[in-house]
């Protein structure tokens, strides 16, 4: 039989939408008269970038960028590889990354690093949620949903070994 952790619900679904709401709300009017292109970190920030978008009032682009730096361990590797790299050019455009949870900040930084070689017009970083504890390279997030504990969570959008993901709330695994 497979592992079956314990979870417990650390962030419901209605909070994470009423952060949601608020985070529309601040992008919109950071990014008025404006046509940004949002560039999803997969796989973990689908969800919230679905529920993301369909709050912003604004024209807008998507793409998407698929990175590896845990493979199938709860730790990252601090190695980050590009699996699918952003398909849309964005020289000159006003660019925003939609992450699911900044940890380390190495996967993150990296990808921020390659994208800003790129040349964007503007380059800001949108997370649902934020790992402080566990930082090892410092990331400017312009838009925040959630700053979490050290444990590891699961659920709308975020993983373990590609499980959990369909979960509406987020959840911390109890070892």
């Amino acid at each position: 039989m497979a592992f079956q952790p314990q979870l417990k619900i650390l962030i419901s679904h209605d909070q994470i939408a009423k952060a949601i709401n608020r985070l529309a709300c601040e992008i919109e009017r950071d990014y008025q008269g404006k046509h940004p292109l949002l560039i999803g970190v997969l796989k973990g920030s689908f969800v919230f970038m679905a529920d993301l978008i369909r709050q912003l009032d604004l024209p807008l682009e998507l793409d998407f960028v698929r990175l590896s730096s845990y493979g199938c361990a709860r730790e990252s590797s601090g190695k980050v590889r590009v699996v699918q790299g952003v398909k849309t050019p964005i020289k000159g455009r006003d660019v925003l990354v939609v992450e699911d949870i900044v940890d380390t900040g190495i996967t993150i930084s990296s990808l921020l690093d390659y994208l800003k070689r790129k040349k964007p017009a503007s380059l800001k970083l949108c997370a649902l949620a934020d790992k402080p504890s566990r930082r090892r390279l410092p990331v400017p997030i312009n838009y925040l949903g959630f700053t979490v504990p050290n444990r590891f969570i699961v659920g709308y959008g975020l993983d373990c070994d590609e499980r959990f993901r369909n979960l509406p709330d987020i959840y911390v695994i109890e070892d």
